[in-house]
């Protein structure tokens, strides 16, 4: 590994003091646990290491009835997942969390620095897109807020600017009428990185939907919202032939990535049956009729 220098700032506005005076030479710290593996790789090379572990108020979890979810960046997924804010109020992110990798990673890598990575093979930004959830970020010139839709780019790629620290995690206030439903497909029970997953959220109005979030991952470069798919279940009522239909706009639309671990046509056929077995479980409907 290449020799670098480790710095703990003890406040957010020291970690961006050093972020602005390294520039290019300096990476964030959160968990480690992609960055060490890119540093051993030789695909990171930074000479200034910032950790952010001294920054306590970034690994809090809080919630009010008004304001809804906060999730500090440095929260651990393990935090998450066994919080009992999370789970009472947000069950659906609670189980993603929950599943996430392996015991190891859930218990040192921080729901913050999985977003800022950005590898296309990990679940919670297509379930937080799909919550409508935001993020904030502080930076030279102080804190912004932006959907989390926007801030999933590409490969490795997100909305932050230079010198700029993700800092937390916000969700609205639950709704009793949403339901939230996620599918992740494995290429093998012994493997932990998705190939393909699925995230549904939407409000119900009778026997039908409205507020439809339909939003593919893993599959894709990043979190791919199916905008073809969601215009059709809004307002219809849900059966067994919808879900399949809506399984078809979804693969129709889809722009799935190729690699070592599934090329296009098995990730748009995962994703297909992904989003009909997804559709119809959450209108209480046994997808299996649909197998044919």
């Amino acid at each position: 590994m290449h020799s670098f220098e480790f710095m703990e700032p003890t406040t957010l506005a020291e970690a961006l003091r050093l972020l602005a005076t390294h520039e290019d030479d300096a990476c964030v710290f959160a968990g480690g646990t992609a960055l060490l593996l890119a540093m051993r790789q030789r695909m990171m090379v930074p000479e200034i290491v910032v950790s952010l572990g001294r920054l306590h108020d970034l690994r809090t979890i809080g919630w009010t009835p008004a304001g809804g979810l906060r999730i500090g960046a440095l929260a651990r997924h393990g935090d998450v997942a066994r919080s009992e804010l999370v789970q009472q109020h947000y069950p659906m992110l609670a189980g993603v969390a929950a599943g996430l990798a392996n015991p190891q990673v859930r218990n040192q890598a921080t729901i913050g620095g999985n977003l800022c990575y950005a590898d296309p093979a990990t679940d919670p930004p297509s379930c937080l897109i799909a919550m409508g959830a935001e993020v904030t970020i502080a930076g030279p010139d102080g804190e912004r807020r932006i959907p989390m839709r926007t801030f999933s780019v590409d490969f490795f790629t997100t909305a932050l600017e230079p010198g700029e620290i993700l800092t937390g995690i916000l969700l609205p206030p639950p709704d009793p009428q949403r339901l939230g439903h996620y599918r992740r497909h494995l290429r093998t029970a012994a493997e932990h990185r998705p190939v393909a997953n699925v995230a549904l959220t939407a409000r119900r109005v009778g026997s039908a939907w409205d507020e439809v979030r339909l939003v593919v991952g893993a599959a894709t470069p990043s979190p791919q919202s199916m905008t073809r798919a969601e215009a059709y279940l809004a307002g219809r009522a849900i059966t067994l032939d919808v879900a399949a239909e809506a399984a078809s706009l979804v693969a129709e639309e889809l722009a799935p990535i190729s690699d070592g671990r599934g090329d296009a046509a098995f990730r748009r056929q995962v994703v297909r049956a992904a989003t009909r077995r997804i559709v119809a479980e959450a209108a209480g409907l046994d997808w299996k009729e649909t197998a044919a």
